[in-house]
C-alpha cells in the first residue's frame, strides 16, 4: 500500500488503502477511454519514474535502472550518462533510447549510427510479432524492456466524462455530514500520501531539488500544459540554469520554442524591447540546446485565463530559480506563511503588467502567481514534499481553503452527491476535493456494471 517509511502516516491514508485494497472495482473501467500517449510524453513518464525502476528484459533478464541520466542535448539516444545493473550484476553506464515501437531502433537507422554504440538499453511500447533484437553498428547487442502504458499512474492530462448521480448518491444522502467528511478525510490522507510517494521517487531518482523544481515546475502549467513544463525542468536542470542567473528566463523561453520567431516589428515597443533582451542571451546558447527545443505542438495555448498563459508562467517559473535559496530557507520554517509569501512575492517587470505579448500593457500590476495558484502550488508540491520529509502537515493541509473547480471534480461531485443540499459545503476545502477526486477514481472510473456492482455504497455504510 504504501513504501515501509510510511508508518507515521494518519490512520486515515491506512484504513482507505485498506478499503481500496479489499473493495475497490478491478475489471475493465466503464467510463475511461482509451488515451493515446505522444511519444514525447512516455519519455518523460519514463525520465520520472513512472513505469518504475525494476524491469525484466524481453531475453528475461532482471534489469534495474540505477541512474535514468540526463536528456541528451546531441544526436543520438533520449538520455545520456544513465547507469543500469543486469542481473544484480556490475553498474552499467551508458544511454537509453526510448521508441514507441521496437523496429524503430532499424527504422530509424539506429544500428548504423555510431551515436548509439554506447547505448544500454532500448525501451519500447509497442512490439511486432516476431523477435526483434536492437544491435548497435559493431554488432552488441542492446538489452530490451517493454512498457504498458495502459499501467501508468494518473496521466499528466485527463479529460474526464460527466456522469449522472451514481447508486452511492442514495447512502452517501442519508449519511450524517460528520461521517461523510471521515470519509473524504481518510480518501484525502491517502492521496497525500501518494503524491509525497511520488515526490520521494522523484528525489531518488533526480536528486531532492530537482524532484522539488519539477514538481514546481509542473504545478505552473496546470492541467493543459503539465507536460511541456515538466519537459523543461527535466531538460534543463536547476543547477544549469542557476549557473547563470540572468539568462534563466532567455533559455527556458528558448527551449519552450517561444523565441523562434524572427520578426518583432509586430509587438508594440514595449514587448519588442523585452523580446530582443531574451533574444540577445538566447541566441549565443541556441546551438547547443537546440535538440532540447520544444515543438510547438507541444503546448496548448488556448482555453485558459490570459492571465495563465504558459509565457507568463515561464516568467514565474524563471523568477522561481532564481529565489530558489530563499524559497529552500522558507521551506525549513514550520508555518506555511513564509513560503506562501515567497511565491506571492515573486514579479517581473514585465509580466506583472501583461497578460501575453500582445496584450496592451496595464498600469495595475497583477500577481505573477496568484492566490489560486499558490494554494494549489502548497496542496500539490509544498505539503507532500514536506510529508515525505517527514513533517506532520494534515492540520494545515485540511486548512487549505478551495478556490477553484475542475471538470474531473464537478464530475466526481455529480456522481456521488447528485443534488444533495450538502454538496458545495463537502466541497469547501482542498482537502475534501482532493478525497472527492481518490474516490471517482478509484471506484467509478473502475467499474463496468453501471455501479451496480460497485462495492462503494456498501462499504461507506459501514464505514464508522
Amino acid at each position: 500500500m504504501f513504501p515501509p517509511g510510511s508508518r507515521n502516516l494518519p490512520f486515515g491514508a491506512h484504513r482507505y488503502a485498506r478499503l481500496r485494497a479489499t473493495a475497490r472495482v478491478r475489471d475493465r473501467p466503464l467510463l475511461v477511454v482509451p488515451r493515446h500517449f505522444s511519444e514525447l510524453e512516455l519519455q518523460a513518464r519514463w525520465f520520472a519514474g513512472d513505469f518504475g525502476r525494476e524491469f525484466t528484459s524481453t531475453a528475461g533478464e532482471k534489469l534495474e535502472v540505477v541512474q535514468f541520466g540526463v536528456w541528451n542535448r546531441a544526436a543520438g539516444p533520449d538520455f545520456s550518462d544513465a547507469a543500469v545493473r543486469v542481473n544484480g550484476g556490475e553498474t552499467v553506464r551508458g544511454s537509453i533510447e526510448f521508441d514507441l515501437a521496437d523496429q524503430s531502433w532499424e527504422a530509424h537507422g539506429h544500428s548504423t549510427n555510431p551515436a548509439f554504440d554506447h547505448t544500454i538499453l532500448h525501451v519500447f511500447v509497442n512490439a511486432r510479432a516476431d523477435a526483434f533484437f536492437s544491435r548497435t553498428s559493431a554488432h552488441r547487442n542492446v538489452p530490451q524492456v517493454r512498457v504498458d502504458p495502459t499501467a501508468l499512474p494518473a496521466a499528466f492530462e485527463m479529460s474526464l466524462p460527466l456522469a449522472r448521480p451514481g447508486r452511492c448518491h442514495a447512502p452517501l444522502r442519508d449519511l450524517p455530514e460528520e461521517k461523510i467528511g471521515s470519509i473524504l478525510d481518510a480518501a484525502s490522507q491517502f492521496r497525500l500520501a501518494r503524491k509525497a510517494q511520488r515526490i520521494g521517487r522523484l528525489a531518488e531518482i533526480h536528486g531532492v531539488e530537482a524532484a522539488l523544481f519539477q514538481e514546481l515546475a509542473a504545478a505552473l502549467g496546470y492541467r493543459q500544459n503539465k507536460l511541456p513544463f515538466t519537459l523543461l525542468a527535466q531538460r534543463l536542470p536547476l543547477p544549469a540554469l542557476r549557473v547563470a542567473p540572468d539568462e534563466t528566463e532567455a533559455i527556458l523561453f528558448g527551449v519552450a520554442g517561444f523565441l523562434e520567431a524572427a520578426d518583432l516589428r509586430q509587438f508594440e515597443p514595449g514587448t519588442r524591447s523585452y523580446l530582443r533582451g531574451l533574444w540577445d542571451k538566447w541566441w549565443p546558447q541556441r546551438s547547443s540546446l537546440e535538440r532540447l527545443i520544444l515543438s510547438a505542438r507541444t503546448w496548448r495555448l488556448g482555453g485558459s485565463r490570459p492571465l495563465n498563459h504558459p509565457q507568463r508562467r515561464l516568467a514565474a517559473l524563471a523568477a522561481i530559480a532564481a529565489e530558489w535559496p530563499r524559497l529552500l530557507r522558507s521551506l525549513g520554517k514550520d508555518e506555511l506563511s513564509a513560503v506562501r509569501e515567497r511565491f506571492r512575492h515573486c514579479s517581473h517587470p514585465y509580466w506583472d503588467h501583461h497578460y501575453t505579448l500582445t496584450s496592451s500593457g496595464s498600469a495595475r500590476p497583477r500577481a505573477l502567481i496568484g492566490e489560486t495558484r499558490v494554494t494549489e502550488i502548497l496542496a500539490n508540491v509544498i505539503l507532500p514534499f514536506r510529508q515525505w520529509r517527514g513533517a506532520e502537515v494534515w492540520t494545515q493541509y485540511k486548512a487549505l481553503p478551495a478556490r477553484l473547480t475542475n471538470r474531473p471534480l464537478e464530475t466526481g461531485a455529480a456522481r456521488l452527491f447528485g443534488g444533495d443540499a450538502r454538496r458545495a459545503q463537502f466541497l469547501k476545502t482542498v482537502a475534501h476535493q482532493q478525497g472527492l477526486l481518490q474516490i471517482y477514481e478509484d471506484f467509478c472510473l473502475q467499474d463496468n456494471s453501471d455501479c451496480a456492482q460497485c462495492p462503494f455504497p456498501e462499504q461507506m455504510q459501514k464505514w464508522t
